[in-house]
Order: C-alpha cells, then structure tokens, then sequence
C-alpha cells in the first residue's frame, strides 16, 4: 500500500491512541510518540487569512471541516472545496483537489484565492481552546479558524449549494445560487426557496432511519425566474417527490434519494 494511503488510514487510530508512547508511559525518551492534533471530525469557521503578511477578514460562509479520514471540506465564502490532509503529529500537509466554479465577486474572489494559497502544504498547528492557527512554515501565512458548534437539523437554515449525482457533487447552476434554502421546522414542514419560487410541504422525519419524506405535493408561489434558476427549481421539486435519506455531519446536510440524486447544503450563519 502507498505511504500516504497507510498515513491517511491510521490517522483516525493515531488521534485515539495519541496519549500513549512507544517506550512506556512516561518514558519522555527519544522514543516518545508526539500527539496528533486532534482536528479529525471537527468543524471550524474562518476568521482571517494572511497571506505573505498581510491579514485579510473572511466573508460570511467561509470554513474548514476535517470530517473525513483524510480529507478536508470547506467553503472559501462563494465557492466549495476540497483537498487531501495528512496529519502526523501537529503537522498538517493539505493537497487542495477540487474546487468548484461559481463566479463570485471580486472581493471575495480575492479572499479565495488567498484562502486556498495558505491552506496548502505542510501546516503547522497550534490549538487554543476553540481557536486553531495553521501557520506556514515560514509564518507568511496563516488560517485562524474558531470551532463550530454542530448545527441541528430542525430549525437550521439550510442554503443549498450542490447537487449530488450518485457519488459524484456539482456546484449549483450558475446564476442561481443565492435563493435556494429550506428549513425544518419542529412542527412537520419544511419551508423555503427551491432557487425562484417560496414552497412549503408537510414533512414526516424519521431520525432513528435518517429519512425526511415530504408528504403531498409542496405548495410554491408562481414566478417567472431566470432560465438557471428555474433549472434548479425543477430539479429540486423532483428530488422533494418520495423519501429521501439524509446524512448531517457538523453544519453539512446531504440528502439523496434512491438513486443517489440528491442535495448538499450548509447551515446558513446566524
């Protein structure tokens, strides 16, 4: 097996077994086995970026989460991403490998462009409480991030920014990304935007099998949008029609239906 597939395997056992040493307990030696970081399943927000020296704040959306073996996911503030980490120690190496290709505006194109620049190579961390430093070796450039509290599936507002075929993601049509969300609500509906018109359904959630079914066809208003959002609109009104199996991991909700066609979606900043 390649060596960075044996690293990326056991870097869940690493940060279970972190505490102990290869020459015994309290050996302190040559032989001791330096602790992992312990970000593996946890969830971060952007706070700033610097990059060669200068220290930018991040936009509304932008964040980190390590909760994959082996990979990371986030969101630079417009546009999804993803990438390779090994962890060894409190060093982590980011390979970024997908982005995807929503057009954003030019302050947060920028802001992109500077986040994926410093989320990349081998990163030094340094955890304090809830905040995480991951610092260049240089020290030009730096990520602060702060933890994220797991977002509940009632009551959150979830943006929609993908669509899932089967196991492969894309972003959204382009020009019709800024309207589509939804809510679950603690009383049985699921209320929002399906990327032009307001809809609102009965829903029945079942959380011991993980499935949200939408009972009934969903009441929407009736405008006229642009051709991509009325795409999207299509596509999501299909996807309401039979059950659907959902999966929440920290503040990402993906919800696909038999076939794997699905939807991934981000709770919204409060």
């Amino acid at each position: 097996m390649p060596k960075t597939r044996v690293l990326l395997a056991l870097a869940p056992v690493l940060l279970l077994t972190a505490c102990g040493t290869e020459g015994g307990a309290g050996s302190g030696g040559a032989d001791t086995v330096s602790p992992d970081l312990p970000v593996a399943g946890t969830a971060w927000r952007v706070e700033a970026v610097t990059v060669d020296g200068r220290r930018a704040a991040a936009p509304d959306g932008a964040r980190v989460d390590f909760a994959e073996a082996g990979r990371a996911r986030g969101n630079t503030g417009c546009n999804s991403f993803g990438a390779g980490v090994v962890l060894k120690g409190d060093t982590l190496t980011v390979s970024p490998d997908a982005v995807t290709e929503i057009g954003c505006p030019g302050d947060r194109q920028r802001f992109e462009k500077e986040l994926l620049k410093a989320f990349s190579g081998p990163l030094k961390g340094t955890l304090k409480g809830d905040t995480l430093r991951l610092s260049s070796a240089d020290g030009r450039n730096v990520l602060e991030l702060n933890a994220e509290p797991d977002a509940p599936l009632r009551g959150t507002t979830w943006k929609i920014d993908g669509l899932v075929s089967k196991k492969t993601a894309s972003s959204l049509p382009a020009g019709s990304e800024a309207k589509a969300r939804f809510v679950v609500g603690a009383d049985g509906r699921v209320t929002g935007n399906l990327g032009c018109n307001n809809f609102s359904a009965t829903a029945r959630l079942d959380e011991k099998a993980r499935t949200l079914t939408v009972e009934g066809p969903a009441a929407t208003t009736r405008m006229m949008c642009t051709s991509p959002q009325m795409k999207l609109e299509t596509k999501l009104y299909e996807l309401l029609d039979g059950p659907l199996t959902y999966r929440l991991n920290h503040r990402t909700l993906t919800l696909t239906d038999a076939s794997g066609e699905g939807l991934t979606a981000t709770a919204a900043a409060r």
